[in-house]
């Protein structure tokens, strides 16, 4: 889908049950726009990943915490080697 619009992947992650992963984020503001409680969103705002293995050592260790909140509907933002966890939907 690497070709597909923003919207198109959105829908097709809530169909799937899947999770979006992205530096775009793009999604979180489509996510807040529609106050949807799915598909949950990571979005990586980490400037020294490079690499596919770069990501995976950053996620990894972490979705232990993730899981119940990943499953439950969120969008989470690693930045600054931080983890911020906001349940969807969104509100205020």
């Amino acid at each position: 889908m690497q070709a597909a619009r923003d919207d198109e992947i959105l829908a097709r992650a809530f169909a799937e049950d899947r999770i979006v992963i992205s530096a775009d984020s793009d999604f979180g503001v489509i996510l807040a726009a529609q106050e949807a409680e799915r598909p949950s969103f990571i979005l990586f705002r980490e400037p020294d990943l490079r690499t596919a293995p770069d990501y995976i050592g950053v996620l990894l260790p972490a979705l232990p915490v993730l899981e119940p909140e990943l499953t439950a509907g969120c969008v989470a933002v690693f930045r600054n080697h931080r983890l911020r966890v906001r349940r969807l939907p969104f509100s205020g």
